[in-house]
């Protein structure tokens, strides 16, 4: 078999399709977020204002965590030497998993290098090791639950999106003596709706079920300390597990999950993806609980990201332009066509100096491929002004507009 062929019809299909990502080459600015530098293929360079970063709070800049990473790389180093289990365990991570247990109200956390792998260990180990067992997951759950759940082994049964009622269905109709998981995020990154995280405690306490609530997108944004949804709604308590992200909202890197300490203990014993890689990074390790620490003392930056969440919303309403009416910080922008969608994205950054990735198939079904909007706190009303009116003219330009209006 022509192997080369094949990986080139394999590229050109998805050319064709309009799924082939490219990368923008960018430099962040520690002291201009959201401003980058775009290093553009000509070999010059431009500055650019950023409009989807996870950065949410720009944590990422701020000068206590870039003092504590400077301070643990000068007392540290950069790596860990090892896996958690051989010469990997550095203080740093014992403090974050003490901060993030406190963060979440639970008895004990366990750190991992991302939030796809947090997810891939916990959902893949408690499915594997409790025999029988049926996992409940929510139809939008994100890649990485659904290859923990399919790693794990176990029978999944997948409900409708948000839809409490389908669940109950889909657990009634089980044996009640099968130990189960119901599996589901707090807010969902694509579309910004939010969880009835209550409701799914209520169906998940009559089966006898465990919670398993991903909170990587709210986490550091809502709740009284940052805790997320569940904190908000006053109801972490009732989650059995929450996993998280440091990568986010937090400006850093890795995943977690926290909750009781037995389960801790069982998915840091037997999660090969735990036990065979390497730990995170020392002073990633101190960025975060900085991080932490200041998101729990400081509400105004999430409030003030709200705020603009909700002014931003409100103008891109105004403007006639296709944003959903999301709950949350993420203000998805529909296009409806992966190539227009891509041109739209190329043309706000060649013309207008705007940073916004195109999101296609498969992050989202076809047919509803979008612009993911993540105003921060660090986005002025001269920010917003400039990309609505940008994404009004580039529309104009590439006929957008009128075919929204034909529809």
């Amino acid at each position: 078999m022509d192997f080369n062929r094949r990986f080139r019809d394999l590229i050109a299909d998805m050319k064709l399709d309009g799924r082939y990502r490219t990368f923008i080459e960018l430099e962040r600015l520690a002291d201009e977020f959201p401003t980058a530098l775009w290093h553009r293929p000509d070999g010059g360079t431009q500055r650019v204002t950023v409009w989807c970063s996870n950065d949410y709070l720009g944590m990422g800049q701020h000068p206590d965590v870039l003092a504590a990473m400077h301070n643990t790389l000068d007392l540290s180093g950069a790596g860990t030497g090892g896996t958690r289990n051989i010469s990997g365990t550095n203080r740093q991570h014992v403090a974050l998993e003490t901060e993030l247990a406190d963060l979440h109200g639970k008895e004990a956390a366990l750190i991992f290098t991302s939030g796809w792998i947090s997810n891939l260990a916990a959902l893949g180990s408690l499915g594997r090791l409790m025999p029988d067992c049926a996992v409940f997951s929510d139809a939008l759950n994100h890649n990485s639950m659904i290859e923990g759940i399919r790693r794990s082994g176990a029978e999944r049964f997948i409900f409708r999106h948000n839809d409490v009622s389908h669940l109950d269905d889909l657990m009634s109709g089980v044996d009640a003596a099968r130990p189960k998981i119901v599996a589901f995020e707090s807010v969902y990154s694509m579309d910004g709706d939010v969880a009835p995280i209550a409701a799914m405690c209520d169906v998940a306490e009559k089966h006898g079920a465990i919670t398993y609530l991903d909170e990587v997108h709210a986490v550091g944004l809502y709740g009284a300390r940052g805790g997320g949804i569940a904190e908000r709604e006053g109801v972490a308590h009732r989650l059995t597990l929450i996993e998280g992200t440091l990568a986010k909202a937090f400006g850093a890197m890795g995943g977690y999950v926290a909750g009781p300490a037995l389960i801790i203990d069982v998915i840091r014993s037997l999660a090969d993806s735990f036990i065979f890689t390497t730990s995170l990074c020392p002073h990633l390790a101190a960025g975060a609980v900085a991080a932490i620490q200041y998101v729990k003392a400081h509400p105004e930056d999430r409030a003030r990201q709200a705020e603009n969440a909700a002014r931003l919303k409100a103008m891109l309403k105004g403007a006639g332009l296709p944003v959903l009416d999301t709950p949350s910080h993420i203000l998805p922008v529909i296009v409806g066509d992966a190539h227009l969608c891509r041109r739209i994205s190329e043309l706000l950054l060649v013309d207008h100096c705007i940073y916004v990735q195109p999101i296609n198939y498969p992050m989202v079904a076809r047919g509803q491929e979008r612009l993911r909007i993540t105003p921060t706190p660090f986005h002025t009303e001269t920010h917003m002004r400039d990309l609505v009116g940008a994404l009004v003219n580039v529309g104009r330009d590439l006929g957008w507009a009128a075919a929204r209006q034909a529809a």
